[in-house]
């Protein structure tokens, strides 16, 4: 395939696909994975909402499993109803947040709020001077999201601490770019403003970027880092996404907003239709996908709160409206262990701020840089002094043993290959029997790295195990094996599983991959736990027109089915070799693996 077709099929998946959100359970009937972008499956716009209709089971994967709490919830808090294993929510608060207890008093550590300095108290002020959207009070959706959030201080409280890291760098690029202030609370629908925030629907991040949507803004994913997850990067990258957006649908910020979420050429299909038909353009009279309907309405009730807390009964914990972090050059790769000591911080406080790095060092190519927390930026530029570019990782001598490759040596010592041969000076792949390399390897124990992508996955199968009250299976992918097969043999959800295994649905299942799957077909107590919801609820029929250059392997892919599947479902295909563009199918597939 040419780089000219490459490009062009990357911008088609962007322009229909957008960006994730972490949404609501009630809102599996519509997906806007770029995927799906095919499927002919009915829009649907939402002429009454109910409170109930809203945040029912909102989930951020890996980092933290946080289940808002039910709108029907009768407890008295909502904390009651979540549960956050391996969270984010237990390393301290960060220190540019003043804290006040809901109910207004003061913590006995902490001076109290009114005898600190006015410009340490008032990022929410700097925020609030910049709302520049009409927030549509009179809508029902908005009325019910407002509704929602001022019934849940606890969330907000969480939100606020996860956001004071980065909301200081955030509010500052919107400034410089001149763009709605509401855009800075835009996380805070798309990932609960959790850095490790992983959907189903392969967006990771705070601004919860889908992988071709990533790339085409520079936003690269590798062995060693993720740059969704890169709060600068992530952030410039989804502000200059949304300011593409605002050009091309005429400056209309809540037409970019419902396109980040669904995609430009969604939004676009459905003004041609209203244009059409007669009928007006506006967000509010367009027939949208079910979450975006919702996706709009939520930024604009959480952004009414925001301007006037007090109207709606909520106290907002205050954040100091200054940097919190600060980039430090370290000079060349460094295991994280020994950068958090020299900053003289935790380990989680440095993923927190870094959270793009996935394993245990930063990136043995560069950018070679940190952000810590601005007062000990000078702490770590000092102690690097003292610290040799050998002493920043800790190294140990393999002997080569016959039969081993570099691959396995990588494994096992869980590093890369490019990274063996860089520390030894070799140019290629080939290795003799009898020699010895030198492998940079972590420094600490695994435990140390609590937030690596490999130790987060571990915490979360942990939790799994502990709530199912059951050992997992152990499975080895083999050959033509897909999520959709593995649920309906062990009888697990295939959301779930792809879920346990740090995976989104749509991913393919490389053979000899291991797979952990908790529960076997005979325990319906744990599967109860375990599964989605009943096969009726969770299937849906798809007529899918085939694309120009689909085979039967690609569309199987795309939706987690297989061939024999396909064929069964449409006898018309008989023994066809091939199948042509504009050919109907029908497809049986499982909306829980997209959103």
């Amino acid at each position: 395939m040419g780089i000219k077709n490459f490009s062009t099929i990357l911008t088609l998946i962007v322009t229909l696909g957008g960006c994730q959100t972490i949404i609501p359970e009630s809102f599996l009937g519509r997906s806007s994975n770029p995927d799906f972008a095919g499927a002919e499956i009915d829009q649907t716009t939402d002429e009454n909402v109910s409170s109930d209709d809203l945040l029912s089971n909102d989930q951020v994967m890996l980092a933290v499993e946080e289940q808002l709490p039910l709108l029907s919830d009768t407890a008295e808090t909502p904390d009651d109803a979540v549960t956050i294993p391996a969270s984010i929510d237990n390393v301290d608060v960060p220190s540019n947040v003043i804290s006040a207890s809901t109910d207004g008093e003061a913590s006995e550590d902490l001076a109290p709020i009114e005898a600190l300095a006015a410009d340490q108290l008032n990022l929410w002020t700097r925020i609030r001077s910049g709302l520049n959207l009409e927030h549509h009070l009179d809508q029902k959706r908005v009325k019910a999201e407002i509704n929602w959030y001022s019934r849940h201080p606890a969330y907000l409280d969480r939100v606020t601490d996860r956001a004071s890291r980065y909301l200081h760098y955030i509010v500052e690029e919107i400034e410089q770019r001149g763009m709605p202030m509401e855009l800075a609370l835009l996380p805070i629908v798309e990932s609960a403003y959790d850095p490790f925030a992983y959907s189903h629907g392969r967006a990771s991040g705070l601004w919860q970027f889908i992988p071709a949507t990533g790339r085409m803004y520079g936003l690269h994913v590798d062995y060693w880092h993720d740059g969704r997850r890169d709060i600068r990067l992530a952030t410039q990258g989804a502000l200059d996404y949304l300011n593409a957006l605002h050009r091309n649908l005429d400056e209309d910020w809540y037409l970019a907003l419902a396109s980040y979420n669904s995609g430009e050429g969604n939004v676009k299909r459905s003004i041609r239709k209203n244009k059409k038909a007669g009928k007006p353009i506006d967000f509010f009279s367009l027939k949208l996908f079910r979450e975006t309907s919702a996706y709009v309405p939520r930024l604009l009730a959480i952004s009414a709160i925001i301007k006037d807390p007090e109207k709606y009964g909520v106290k907002l914990k205050p954040i100091a409206n200054k940097p919190y972090w600060e980039a430090v050059d370290i000079g060349s790769q460094m295991d994280l262990s020994k950068a958090a000591e020299g900053a003289e911080i935790s380990i989680e406080e440095l993923y927190l701020l870094n959270p793009a790095f996935n394993k245990w060092s930063t990136h043995p190519e560069g950018p070679h840089e940190v952000l810590v927390p601005i007062e000990h930026a000078d702490t770590l530029r000092e102690n690097l002094l003292t610290l040799s570019e050998s002493e920043r990782l800790s190294w140990t001598r393999h002997k080569i043993k016959s039969g081993e490759s570099l691959s396995v040596i990588a494994d096992r010592y869980h590093t890369t290959i490019t990274a063996i041969r860089n520390a030894n000076k070799i140019r290629s792949n080939l290795i003799v029997a009898g020699q010895s390399l030198m492998v940079p390897v972590a420094s600490a124990a695994s435990n140390t790295y609590q937030l690596s992508d490999t130790a987060r996955l571990s915490n979360k199968q942990n939790s799994v195990a502990s709530q199912l009250g059951a050992d997992a299976i152990r499975y080895t992918v083999l050959p033509g094996d897909t999520f959709w097969d593995l649920s309906r043999k062990f009888s697990v959800g295939t959301r779930s599983l792809a879920k346990w295994n740090g995976m989104a649905p749509t991913d393919i299942l490389r053979p000899g991959k291991e797979l952990m799957i908790f529960g076997k077909r005979k325990d319906t107590g744990a599967l109860a736990l375990a599964s989605t919801p009943s096969r009726k609820e969770v299937i849906r029929k798809v007529n899918y027109r085939v694309r120009k250059g689909e085979s039967l392997g690609l569309i199987a892919n795309k939706f987690n089915l297989s061939i024999s599947s396909i064929k069964e479902w449409n006898a018309k295909l008989g023994n066809k070799k091939y199948i042509q563009p504009g050919d109907k199918i029908t497809l049986y597939v499982d909306v829980t693996q997209t959103e």
